[in-house]
């Protein structure tokens, strides 16, 4: 089979689901135990064999539940109402065994974290080979040749504990593909990897299609996957279908404000709207340093290689600096040392004119809010409120305060009707979006953030960095980040980070220009680069597309 690129866009039969369909759902409605709403209504579709479903939409509005409803963590782990029919190779999903659905049915999770099991790369994506009773030679033969398959063959001996966040989604990768699935369930694969690893995902993602695999992959960054042309897409807006058809129908469909389309495409709609209005907060003082790096380097253990290598550069009041790099270039092992989360083997880091191997990282914590790469690292509280009010009390704050502070967080970062909900109950993407509030709710004045639109929709993520970077009241603010485009928005800095070295370091005009430079930092120029790039002699700076519409009006 070699996939259905050219082939029109199916219409959903509502005839019985055929054996020889990979999956068929027909009338999907699923309500959770603690929701008075339903996450799903009334879903229908059917995925062919070699078929590439894209199914996209905003934070929280159906699309990990579809995954769970398939791959029979509903109702087996989440319980709920749920009514409708689901069939996997003709056969009812729910009155399969998870085993049995497993050899069919591969998943890969939003959040590598919660996925991943195993001590070592092999015993992860053997464990699924092992609870089948498979031969040992037979298990080691197909892990080998599965990480061989993606790429990663040299991880196999490495633990999983100290692999990066895009390293680790590659693992999670190999020990869903090792069990040989017809059937791929991919839930933000894209979301911790650079531009390049990401590119390579995909170009995997279409080959394992046109190889005869049914994937439904849900993603947020639209333009990367409309690369590998999807047969559909799928968009789901408050647990209903706002689209289903070819990709090209989405291009004038959809609101460009919820879905991060191609910037030409943008740039074009964009001239018939108001001009959007932006004014950052963050102001500059003359070069007042904050943060400061000297001649740092950094190993993990002593019989390791370094991590960091000699690195220098100072953060100054008034910048906006994102970070970006390769997975496993040290971006996060570097950030770390801003708080005292990590201490230098050589060198030192200085956080206002004190050494953070002095401090504590309480005491770093009352000057920098950190927001780590995957939010289940910080949520434990009971409800969202009392995550977001934890802080705040343990630095002193009052009553009053904490309740004022945390309601605005929460406006922030749209959660406010989520206040009472337990953290963990949430998708991944609101997750995320609560371990970003209960940060701003400390009221920090250095606000660090790692990856902070992973699993975000585009309307989410430019809502809350808007209200963040216009809000004063931060010295400055560093983010993490595999998103080009966001760094190209809300920059002011750019530092990249390659093998543990800083790269480069400037503005993103100077920075980004280069293109061999970025290039061997694995990143992959996107449209709407081009597009800043070739404006750049008329802006000056760089911006939104539906901002360079409106450049000269």
């Amino acid at each position: 089979y070699t996939g259905n690129r050219s082939s029109p866009v199916r219409e959903v039969s509502v005839d019985p689901c055929d054996g020889s369909v990979p999956l068929c759902i027909r009338d999907l409605t699923f309500r959770y135990r603690i929701r008075e709403q339903p996450a799903l209504r009334d879903l229908s579709l059917d995925l062919h064999p070699g078929e590439l479903m894209l199914v996209a939409g905003t934070s929280g509005c159906g699309k990990t539940t579809l995954i769970r409803c398939i791959n029979g963590l509903i109702p087996s782990a989440y319980r709920g109402e749920l009514v409708g029919t689901i069939q996997v190779f003709g056969q009812d999903a729910r009155g399969m065994s998870m085993g049995r659905l497993s050899q069919r049915v591969g998943t890969l999770l939003q959040d590598p974290e919660r996925q991943i099991v195993g001590s070592y790369v092999l015993n992860e994506v053997a464990f699924g080979l092992e609870n089948l009773g498979m031969p040992r030679e037979q298990i080691l033969q197909q892990v080998d040749e599965t990480l061989d398959y993606l790429g990663i063959l040299p991880l196999r001996d490495r633990e999983t504990f100290n692999l990066s966040g895009g390293e680790k989604q590659k693992v999670a990768l190999a020990g869903a593909l090792a069990m040989q699935p017809r059937i791929l369930l991919l839930d933000e694969p894209l979301a911790s990897l650079d531009g390049a690893s990401a590119y390579e995902a995909l170009d995997l993602f279409r080959r394992l299609a046109d190889e005869g695999v049914a994937i439904l992959l849900v993603e947020h960054r639209v333009e990367d996957v409309l690369r590998i042309r999807p047969d559909n897409v799928l968009y789901l807006r408050d647990g209903e279908t706002a689209y289903f058809g070819a990709p090209e129908g989405m291009m004038q469909t959809l609101d460009y404000h919820e879905v991060k389309l191609p910037a030409p495409v943008v740039y074009e709609r964009a001239k018939s709207l108001p001009a959007p209005t932006f004014e950052v907060g963050v102001k500059p003082d003359g070069g007042q340093s904050l943060i400061s790096f000297e001649n740092v380097a950094f190993r993990y253990d002593p019989s390791l290689p370094e991590v960091l290598h000699d690195v220098n550069f100072t953060v100054c009041k008034g910048d906006i600096v994102a970070i970006l790099g390769a997975n496993g270039a040290g971006k996060t092992t570097l950030v770390k040392h801003t708080l005292g989360l990590l201490k230098p083997t050589e060198g030192t880091v200085v956080l206002e004119g004190r050494e953070t191997g002095d401090i504590s990282v309480a005491q770093a914590a009352r000057t920098i809010g950190y927001v780590f790469q995957s939010p289940s690292q910080m949520l434990f509280a009971p409800t969202v409120a009392e995550e977001l009010a934890f802080g705040p009390r343990n630095l002193g704050f009052d009553m009053e305060q904490v309740q004022r502070d945390t309601e605005w967080a929460l406006d922030v970062v749209n959660m406010s009707e989520h206040a009472d909900s337990p953290p963990l109950a949430l998708s991944f993407g609101q997750q995320k979006r609560v371990s970003i509030a209960a940060v701003l709710a400390m009221r920090s004045r250095i606000l660090m953030m790692d990856e902070p639109t992973s699993g975000q929709d585009y309307w989410n993520y430019t809502a809350f960095m808007d209200a963040i970077l216009q809000m004063p009241g931060f010295d400055a603010v560093i983010f993490i980040t595999h998103d080009l485009d966001l760094a190209i928005s809300y920059a002011n800095r750019i530092v990249l980070v390659s093998e543990g070295r800083i790269a480069a370091d400037g503005s993103p005009a100077e920075v980004l220009k280069d293109r061999d430079l970025l290039r061997r930092c694995r990143i992959v120029p996107t449209s709407l680069l081009k597009l800043n790039l070739e404006m750049f002699p008329v802006t000056g700076a760089f911006m939104r597309a539906e901002m360079l519409a409106h450049v000269g009006d």
